[in-house]
């Protein structure tokens, strides 16, 4: 049997425009949309370039009717560069016929019956998978699943952190059931780390280790209150996660370079390592970074500066030794720390003896 994914997306109201099109009822082929929980078209960008502005737009409430009609297949035919899946047209009985995909049809020819002369029988409501537009029957067994979530979605309660029980069950906003385990730094490198909510997936058989900034428009309502038996496992399981960090940005310390360890690790730096000023700014140090062509070949001569990416600031300072450097900015590495006091990594660049 066919089935829908349950996170499916249904929304309040859809906006559909119109090209002048062959082979169809009314001489118009739509192309429908739709305004997410926040009143936000979506694919409105694709929408405005597809369709013809002279025809003026219309915009519906998305709610279960009867009425539609198949019509016939369009699409199904490659030249060169050229492919188009293979769709079928609708009739929707508000005046316009817009596409589905033959998966989307034979969904609906097992929940419902398809009457010669009347159409497809029972009624219907639009839904998005992702990007696809789904054609979803009432009938169908997924539906009553599907209508659930999205009634959260459009008045999902506020949650805020304190209110979060450790241990409880609770339903994400993809329509996943997930364990909340507790707020802790996240791992993200040697950048100061900020907390997030960090939760089990009980649905998700890839990536059970969940964590969201924010709660607003990811966590839908509780399902369980009770704290699950299995927590502690759950703990391991985190504590194991790249995600997960133990460290304590308040412990981390910058600690300065002796003149031979700068020298050591930043003498073959031609791409670019980077270093922390007594202000805590990181700035990077290169190897003929601007003089790579040039015939100032100093093979002692290096570039500061103080973005990878964004140059219109770099080249604080241009062909000088790495004593000028060490002189000018009293170099420092970072040394970042558990809660426990204990080290993690020495963020110091180390290619020689020291």
């Amino acid at each position: 049997m066919i089935s829908l994914k349950t996170n499916i997306f249904v929304p309040e109201k859809i906006k559909v425009g119109f090209q002048n099109r062959e082979g169809t009822y009314t001489k118009k082929l739509a192309y429908v949309i739709y305004y997410d929980q926040k009143g936000k078209l979506r694919k409105e960008a694709s929408w405005n370039s597809w369709r013809d502005k002279k025809i003026e737009d219309l915009d519906f409430p998305n709610e279960p009717m009867s009425g539609f009609v198949l019509n016939k297949k369009a699409g199904g035919y490659s030249t060169g560069w050229n492919h188009r899946q293979t769709y079928v047209r609708v009739y929707d009985p508000r005046d316009f016929e817009f596409e589905i995909t033959i998966a989307n049809l034979l969904y609906i020819l097992e929940n419902t019956n398809s009457i010669k002369g009347k159409g497809l029988e029972g009624d219907f409501i639009y839904g998005w998978d992702g990007s696809d537009l789904l054609l979803i029957p009432t009938s169908s067994p997924d539906y009553a699943e599907i209508s659930n979530i999205n009634k959260l979605r459009h008045n999902k309660p506020k949650f805020n952190g304190k209110d979060l029980i450790i241990g409880a069950t609770y339903k994400s906003n993809d329509n996943l059931n997930l364990i909340y385990l507790g707020r802790f730094y996240e791992a993200n490198g040697e950048n100061k780390e900020s907390k997030a909510y960090f939760f089990y997936s009980m649905s998700d058989k890839y990536y059970k280790i969940k964590l969201y900034k924010s709660l607003t428009d990811n966590i839908l309502e509780i399902v369980d209150d009770k704290c699950v038996d299995n927590y502690s496992n759950l703990m391991d399981e985190l504590t194991k996660s790249s995600y997960y960090s133990e460290r304590d940005p308040s412990k981390d310390e910058y600690v300065n370079y002796t003149l031979d360890e700068f020298k050591n690790g930043f003498s073959t730096t031609y791409y670019g390592d980077p270093f922390y000023t007594d202000e805590g700014e990181k700035l990077f140090v290169s190897k003929y970074r601007y003089n790579w062509y040039s015939s100032n070949n100093y093979n002692d001569r290096y570039d500061v500066y103080d973005s990878y990416r964004n140059r219109k600031n770099e080249q604080i300072l241009s062909e000088a030794t790495l004593e000028t450097i060490f002189t000018k900015f009293k170099p420092k590495y970072l040394v970042t720390y558990k809660s426990n006091g204990e080290v993690i990594k020495k963020w110091r660049v180390n290619r020689g003896k020291q």
